[in-house]
């Protein structure tokens, strides 16, 4: 299976987000790899003209605890979108499973409930190599991608 370039972008299609004030909600658990799609996504927001001000970090513990730490960010700050970053990397057991489909579960139902967008940052990968090529490695940034489309999805909730 290939992979593109994760990082890459048309920034010519993407709007300025001056205006735009972001929330990241980024787990604790596999922090390299979280840390890494953090950051991406910062940069590609202050590449496309978000202030350092208008972005919002809070920690986690987990990937599970994504779907709660996003719904307080929604609720509580003055935001046009929240990007939900997290690293699920499969063991041994049904672990991964059940939180992977958890998580993506209830990102999904903050997005139904929510005026707000929150992004799908989540790796969900076999290997701890797969998550390194997506979070600044061989395959680019996950972080940036999800930046990206958090600012067009911040227009779309303007209309």
């Amino acid at each position: 299976m290939a992979t593109t370039d994760l990082s890459a972008y048309d920034k010519t299609k993407v709007p300025n987000a001056k205006d735009f004030r972001f929330g990241i909600v980024v787990s604790e658990w596999n922090e390299t790899i979280t840390n890494g799609l953090a950051q991406g996504a910062i940069d590609a927001f202050i590449d496309n003209g978000v202030s350092e001000e208008n972005i919002i970090r809070w920690d986690v513990p987990g990937s599970f605890e994504l779907i709660y730490g996003s719904k307080k960010m929604v609720e509580t700050q003055d935001l046009d979108g929240v990007i939900a970053i997290g690293s699920v990397i499969k063991g041994e057991t049904k672990h991964f499973d059940f939180v992977c489909d958890g998580v993506t579960q209830g990102i999904k139902d903050l997005n139904i409930q929510q005026n707000i967008p929150v992004i799908f940052c989540v790796l969900t990968d076999d290997t701890m190599e797969q998550a390194i090529a997506r979070s600044g490695g061989a395959h680019g940034n996950k972080g940036v991608e999800c930046a990206i489309a958090a600012i067009k999805m911040a227009v779309l909730k303007q209309l």
